[in-house]
């Protein structure tokens, strides 16, 4: 049975699953054992993708993630005349300089928030007039801050629909540098869409962060990758303040980590049902993407953990631990994990500070409740998290929301308990096009 989603739209040829309306996992046979390496990590690959474009000369990008989210960010980037070549799994980009050949044509960015937040501003450095369009749930996530911010330095919007939303109309003639402020506790991404484009303001440029950042991680990630490009920001004592020096990307010979917000899924997988994954490819001492303190929860849990230099091997235990409250405002992207793990732990878990995941691909804090209500779970909505008790789910149909990390974490529910359905599966491409594949050779059984 194949059905329309209105945002199948947004998936890209990197997709599989396409069109297929909902998939059965059932619980392995016997405890996972296995080795494997996940693709790239998606912010990295986005991030290195607009950098690399903006830099001069030949960039060489390894280990790129092949999903939705960076095929549009691949496809906009070719449409503005940047070179993207793709060969296995490295990029190789042709950069600008900054000034973007093609200086009027229509950019469609699917469903991908990074590429949303990060190519208006990376465009507005340049001298054109662009239309920007995404999917219908693209459409309606918040854009307000970063394009007020990018107002005040010079960018023209006109907006076909509602204001500070896709679809629009830049006219852009240069960013004047200076001052611009932008609240910290929407997005990270407002943050680092301004940041990897400031080097090419005409004057140097500090933004001035109202607030606390969530996920400032990211915003880190963001300044890493403009230094292994040859700009390199100064933070505040406060950290309030990002200032930028002006001057132009130089190209890069990059190899890209595994995506760790990937990982966690199949570390997830090790943990309930007492096998042992082991991901390759992942220093966890030394990444700088935040969804590694998904280890130390996993720890707590009970489950026994070994970070190696270029490894992480995760072995699960026959009882899982809970009774325990856990803040999620750094890594927000595991919310949902631990809260597919937390029916089968000892005692209720309670996830905090992620009230702005409400605002991504789906009310993920409402959806997950609602989800795990149909599953006979009790659960509880609070505004920034929900609480989870312990019990045991019952065979139902749940729904992906078309978001690729509902669909991983509720196919964990799958491990333990026979006939969990998803409806809507192929959205995982978003992020991880084969996840349902690699679940699959490590012994899950997956029936579409």
């Amino acid at each position: 049975m194949v059905m329309h989603h209105p945002d199948w739209e947004a998936r890209s040829p990197w997709s599989t699953n396409k069109g297929i309306s909902e998939v059965r996992i059932s619980p392995p046979k016997s405890s996972v054992a296995g080795t494997l390496r996940v693709p790239g990590s998606k912010s990295q690959t986005n991030r290195a993708l607009l950098i690399a474009a903006l830099a001069k000369g030949r960039s060489k990008l390894s280990g790129i993630l092949k999903s939705d989210d960076s095929f549009w960010c691949m496809e906009a980037l070719t449409k503005l005349g940047v070179s993207v070549d793709i060969e296995g799994e490295t990029a190789y980009v042709d950069g600008c300089g900054g000034n973007w050949p093609n200086s009027s044509v229509e950019l469609y960015m699917g469903a991908a928030g990074t590429v949303a937040r990060f190519l208006p501003a990376a465009l507005a450095v340049g001298r054109g007039k662009w239309t920007l369009k995404g999917s219908k749930r693209l459409s309606e996530r918040p854009l307000e801050p970063l394009l007020l911010a990018l107002s005040t330095q010079g960018a023209l919007f006109e907006y076909f629909e509602a204001a500070h939303r896709l679809p629009f109309e830049l006219d852009a003639a240069g960013l004047k540098g200076g001052s611009v402020k932008l609240p910290g506790s929407t997005s990270s991404q407002f943050i680092s869409g301004v940041l990897l484009a400031a080097p090419y303001s005409q004057a140097p440029l500090t933004i001035q962060i109202e607030g606390e950042i969530v996920q400032r991680d990211y915003v880190q990630m963001t300044m890493d990758m403009m230094t292994t490009f040859g700009i390199t920001p100064q933070v505040s004592e406060d950290e309030q303040s990002l200032s930028v020096p002006s001057g132009i990307y130089q190209a890069q010979n990059l190899q890209l980590e595994p995506d760790v917000s990937t990982c966690c899924y199949f570390w997830a997988l090790a943990a309930l049902t007492s096998g042992c994954v082991r991901i390759e490819g992942i220093d966890a001492r030394r990444t700088s993407q935040p969804d590694i303190e998904m280890l130390d929860v996993l720890e707590r849990m009970g489950c026994t953990v070994r970070r190696g230099e270029n490894f992480v091997e995760v072995h699960g235990t026959k009882q899982l631990k809970g009774g325990f409250t856990q803040s999620m405002k750094k890594w927000s992207d595991q919310t949902l994990t631990i809260a597919a793990l937390a029916p089968f732990t000892d005692g209720p878990i309670s996830l905090t500070d992620a009230a702005h995941i409400r605002h991504h691909e789906c009310d993920r804090i409402a959806a997950m409740c609602r989800e795990l209500g149909k599953l006979g779970i009790r659960v509880e909505e609070h505004e920034d998290g929900l609480t989870i008790y312990p019990g045991q789910p019952l065979p139902a149909v749940v729904d992906s929301y078309d978001d690729h990390r509902m669909a991983m974490a509720l196919s964990l529910i799958g491990l333990r308990v026979e006939n969990i359905r998803i409806s809507d599966p192929g959205c995982v491409s978003k992020t991880c096009p084969g996840y349902f594949e690699q679940l699959a050779a490590l012994g899950v059984e997956i029936t579409y």
